[in-house]
């Protein structure tokens, strides 16, 4: 019952329309695909919750992403849910396209595009409505499109993708090769994220990777996009299938903070408050 605010509120921070008209009166751009998705949720087969997981969705909704328009990737999507794919291997190639735009281009769209995952996973995993969870995972494809036409607008994208990430093993073990990662990362995010990736894939815990990027936050954060951001991914790795998790906390590295990166004045406050 509480699903149409939450939503409302969503939209509204997505969207900026810059003194355009009303969207509920005119047929703009960005609003275009949540219209169109609302024509096709039918479409998807009443068993679609029922579905197994299949790891080819996400490479194909990944080629959808880096060259086609919004309905294409929703169109992908509802292809492999009519052909028993499960919704997680869908979520699993939202999370990923997110991912590879930011490794792509790092900065503001990209990081909101991570974050817009993740908001839209929330309102997926929490409404009641079956028409609404449909088009809600319909809308997080199209999505992926438009931020890629958005950071297009800001600058180049670099052909980096999910497969030219490989994994190259950190010098250290253990607690030593995280430490090793963290300190990458502000110089060298490429190499970071290959470690990272390697890292996970020989076996290396993840969650300690993500609790010792969680406390490094409370000393590097400098604005609410880095809080917002590290919140994201770091929720969002347990929702990743395993098979892809490596890879999707590999790419976030590109927006963490790393050992080298300063501390924030509110850490600079603190101390110099004890040391007096």
């Amino acid at each position: 019952q509480h699903a149409e605010p939450v939503l409302r509120s969503l939209a509204f921070a997505l969207l900026n329309h810059r003194g355009d008209p009303n969207p509920a009166q005119s047929d703009l751009d960005a609003d275009r695909p949540w219209r169109e998705n609302a024509e096709t949720i039918n479409r998807i087969p009443e068993n679609w919750l029922s579905g197994k997981r299949d790891d080819a969705v996400p490479r194909r909704l990944l080629e959808s992403f880096r060259d086609q328009p919004p309905r294409a990737a929703s169109e992908t999507a509802i292809d492999a849910l009519t052909h028993g794919a499960a919704p997680r291997s869908v979520w699993d190639g939202v999370f990923l396209g997110a991912g590879e735009l930011l490794m792509r281009q790092p900065g503001i769209v990209g990081l909101h595009g991570l974050t817009t995952a993740n908001a839209m996973h929330y309102l997926w995993r929490n409404v009641a409505d079956d028409q609404l969870r449909r088009q809600l995972l319909l809308q997080s494809c199209s999505f992926n499109p438009m931020f890629r036409e958005s950071a297009r607008g800001r600058g180049t994208l670099t052909d980096q993708s999910m497969e030219t990430l490989h994994p190259v093993a950190p010098d250290e073990t253990g607690e030593a090769a995280l430490t090793e990662i963290l300190a990458d990362i502000p110089r060298n995010r490429m190499r970071a994220a290959q470690k990272v990736h390697a890292f996970l894939s020989s076996g290396g815990n993840g969650r300690d990777l993500v609790d010792a990027a969680r406390r490094l936050l409370f000393l590097k954060g400098r604005d609410a996009h880095d809080y917002k951001f590290s919140s994201a991914v770091l929720e969002d790795y347990r929702h990743v299938s395993p098979p892809w998790r490596s890879r999707f906390l590999a790419m976030s590295v590109f927006n963490l903070r790393g050992n080298g990166h300063p501390d924030n004045q509110l850490v600079d406050r603190t101390r110099t408050a004890l040391e007096g």
